[in-house]
């Protein structure tokens, strides 16, 4: 009798591990199936807003004209590009008196009377995009318009639209940040914008 007793007692353990086993496989895999679903949204809102075109460097095509290179998607306004003089100087003409916003060839810079502003390197790179962003840090500067969502941070300059990014949810936003996360790291250390007084002296 105890001896069946024993038997019963082992094979009752045997299936509650098992079990709990199953369980924890399904709730692994549905959390994976979570965060796919996360990024695959973050897709979609970062393709449906345009958001490759501004912060991508673009490749010029005979019969397409300018697309953007999937090689450096979103990781901003090339180090390497050089701003023709004569833009320059329009732009510290035109701009000054608020007459005129305009924009480099690929899109990647933008003047206007705040100055210069480049699109920023949104790549998981470390040093140059947002890899050491937190996903709270992400959020804030969306919802404040302030640099890294700090209260003294400099202003996210236009034409960024941050003031209308801001309003979706926080899911949507969490859900760009997975997927800007989930891309590869470009390091391309996109230039400091200029101000509207130094781009009065440009030449």
């Amino acid at each position: 009798m105890r001896t069946k007793i024993k038997i019963a007692f082992a094979l009752c353990t045997c299936l509650f591990f098992v079990f709990i086993g199953c369980g924890g496989g399904e709730q692994g895999a549905n959390t994976e199936k979570s965060a796919t679903n996360q990024v695959a949204r973050g897709e979609y809102l970062v393709t449906i807003g345009s958001c490759n075109y501004c912060h991508s460097p673009k490749l010029s095509t005979p019969f397409e004209g300018l697309i953007v290179d999937s090689t450096r998607l979103l990781s901003g306004h090339p180090e390497s590009a050089v701003l023709s003089k004569i833009n320059l100087k329009i732009d510290s003409t035109l701009t000054k008196k608020s007459d005129w916003v305009l924009m480099s060839l690929d899109m990647t810079a933008f003047a206007g009377p705040w100055g210069i502003s480049y699109t920023a390197n949104l790549t998981p790179d470390t040093t140059t995009g947002i890899g050491a962003w937190t996903e709270e840090a992400f959020i804030k500067t969306l919802r404040t318009g302030k640099h890294l969502g700090q209260e003294g941070g400099r202003k996210v300059l236009p034409p960024m639209p941050w003031n209308f990014i801001g309003m979706m949810t926080d899911d949507d936003l969490k859900a760009v940040y997975a997927y800007l996360r989930s891309l590869p790291p470009v390091k391309n250390q996109v230039p400091a914008p200029v101000s509207s007084e130094e781009m009065k002296k440009l030449k």
